[in-house]
Parts: structure tokens; sequence; C-alpha cells
């Protein structure tokens, strides 16, 4: 299994923006599809997007379409997730992992990741 670290988060407003990194030393994320998924409080942990090696073609959850945005920097080893006009339902432990991945694009599902700490986003006044 590989394991991905992710940061970025804290404290957020009601409609600020946040953006999320993961990264990873074991594995080059270029030719790896990558998700983030998140787990509130007494809820399960759900996908939230994700982002495939086949020309970058994106996913997302009903809920974050139009206000997140998943994207990979290569030179970095990093797929990010810039989470804009947040919601208090977005607070949650937020995961990246690696997803499936096939022509049809990726699937918000583990495919091969330890499941790390998660970094917090709290979205509160």
């Amino acid at each position: 299994q590989v394991q991905l670290v992710e940061s970025g988060g804290g404290l957020v407003q009601p409609g600020g923006s946040t953006r999320l990194s993961c990264t990873t030393s074991g594995r080059s994320l270029a030719y790896t599809a990558v998700g983030w998924f998140r787990q509130a409080p007494g809820k399960q942990r759900e996908g939230v997007s994700c982002i495939s090696t086949r020309e970058g073609a994106t996913k997302y959850v009903d809920s974050v379409k139009g206000r997140f945005t998943i994207f990979r920097d290569n030179s970095k080893n990093t797929v990010y997730l810039q989470m804009n006009s947040l919601k208090p339902e977005d607070t949650a432990v937020y995961y990246c992992a690696t997803v499936p991945d096939s022509a049809s694009g990726c699937y918000l599902a583990n495919f091969d990741s330890a499941w790390g700490q998660g970094t917090q986003v709290t979205v509160s006044a």
C-alpha cells in the first residue's frame, strides 16, 4: 500500500476558500489516479472528487460541483483540492487516496492506499 499525506485546511468562514494538498514520497502521482474523501462527525466517509491519469479527467460528488476543483502539479508530485464557497456542511476530516482508473475515468473508492490522519476543515463563523 502507498501512504499519501494530506495538508491544508483549518478554520474557514462560510463562503470562504481553502486549498488542500496531497502528496507522497513513495510513488509518482503523475501516473496515479487520486481521490479526495471526507468524513464528518457521526457520518460515513464519502468520496468528494477524483482526478484520472487519462487527460486529467475529473469527477465530483454533486454537493461540491461548481465549488471544488481538483488538479495536480506533477512538478511537485502533489494533487490539490481547491475549495471555494465553503458551507458549514463541508466541515469534515478530508483524506486523499489512490483510486481506480479506467477509460471511463476515475472512481471514488480507495484503491491501494493506507488511510492517513487526514486534515480537518471546519467551516464556521
